[in-house]
């Protein structure tokens, strides 16, 4: 008989995002005529930049025609694409990535996932709490972690980044072999210093460990001193898998386009102990079951990196950040500890109490939506976050609803 993979039995009950989701749907419905302001889930709300459209234009018009038409791309993504990444992203900050060392995806969510597919079921596993939930669902569904007990799964270390630490992860007391990283920070908005994550580096070549860095939120940073990649660091590139993407920055979310970079002195280990590319082994897999980002996506990716495109990329940002910047002087006025919101599109707040009656008294009492942070972990019980992905106009008006609700 046909028998399931019963690690995702494991699983909660739902995804964290879905049961928001659920929740906001159900209230809606009991409300039909109250505006609902989302804070919650992380999604772009500007249009794509002009320049992004007009290639996406340009682009389909040369798939009408039969001579300009493109079939199947590389799976890799597109030379024009994975240069100008490299180009613009990597060596312009002094970090000696090759496009043949980027892969292009269909989204950072997918490659943080998918990547430990080429690694052992039996390897140690270190997550940061809170943590995004992606990254350790996947581990259950791979069969890396035992039951669900006490808000945590078991054969997981779970790193608690908390108030007392500043939300940065310490280093594992004992040898891990599979290390997540997410800076900024995703729920958090915490950043690390380039000394910090030397020491994760320094700690990863000591104990033959992999780090995968989740950098999907480095074009939010604004402080000169924050590294946005890895990279940066000396020695990062034996240890660590880099994952960017253009949905935030780009307000690609809906249109799906990010990329994974797997530096080739980047290695593992089999059996035997002998050394094994992970480039060849990412490129084996991803050849193997994705067929690649469209073209005209991919066209409109690249014009992110020309003149017109960085300009305009520029100013979303900043706008995102000035709601951010709005945000956190609403918390400031109403005495509510928190963090991120500075280098970073989230902002992380104490709700002094349970996340989840904090979540239902923002929605029942002022119709807005925020992110519990329990579902990031047992560390992010006391605390929601807040996107400052919104217009200004409503993130205005949801301080004003929060102020009300709150005080």
């Amino acid at each position: 008989m046909i028998r399931i993979n019963e690690n995702y039995l494991k699983l909660q009950a739902s995804y964290l995002f879905s049961t928001i989701a659920k929740r906001v749907n159900e209230y809606q419905k009991q409300h039909p005529n109250t505006e609902i302001i989302k804070l919650g889930i992380g999604d772009a709300t500007q249009a794509l930049p002009a320049a992004c459209v007009e290639a996406f234009h340009s682009s389909v018009d040369e798939m009408a025609v039969d001579a300009s038409f493109r079939g199947y791309g590389p799976e890799q993504g597109y030379l024009f694409l994975r240069d100008k990444i490299a180009k613009n992203d990597f060596q312009a900050r002094g970090v000696d990535i090759s496009a043949d060392e980027i892969f292009i995806s269909d989204g950072a969510k997918c490659d943080t996932g998918n990547f430990q597919e080429i690694l052992s079921t039996d390897i140690s596993l270190a997550v940061p709490d809170p943590v995004y939930p992606v990254y350790v669902d996947t581990n259950v569904m791979a069969g890396r972690t035992g039951n669900f007990e006490n808000g945590r799964f078991q054969n997981i270390v779970y790193l608690e980044c908390t108030h007392a630490n500043n939300f940065i992860p310490d280093l594992p007391t004992k040898s891990v072999d599979l290390i997540y990283l997410c800076f900024p920070n995703n729920p958090t908005g915490a950043t690390i210093s380039k000394n910090g994550l030397a020491k994760w580096v320094t700690y990863a070549r000591e104990n033959n460990s992999l780090i995968l860095f989740d950098a999907a939120y480095e074009a939010f940073i604004r402080d000169e001193d924050i590294p946005h990649s890895i990279y940066e660091i000396d020695g990062a590139k034996e240890v660590a898998i880099e994952f960017r993407s253009f949905s935030k920055t780009a307000g690609f979310t809906g249109t799906r386009c990010a990329f994974t970079v797997v530096p080739k002195e980047c290695m593992a280990y089999d059996s035997q102990g002998s050394r094994q590319s992970l480039h060849a082994l990412w490129n084996r897999r991803h050849s193997t079951k994705f067929n690649g980002v469209s073209y005209p996506v991919q066209r409109a990716a690249e014009a992110v990196y020309s003149d017109a495109g960085k300009q305009q990329i520029k100013k979303i940002i900043a706008e995102y950040m000035k709601n951010a910047d709005l945000i956190r002087r609403e918390m400031d006025a109403l005495g509510l500890s928190y963090v991120g919101g500075e280098n970073s599109p989230y902002i992380w707040i104490d709700a002094k109490g349970n996340s989840w009656d904090f979540f239902d008294n923002l929605l029942n009492n002022a119709g807005v939506v925020c992110t519990p942070g329990a579902g990031f972990g047992t560390c992010g019980d006391q605390y929601i976050r807040l996107s400052a992905f919104n217009s200004y106009k409503n993130v205005e008006k949801a301080m004003k609803r929060i102020r009300e609700s709150v005080s």
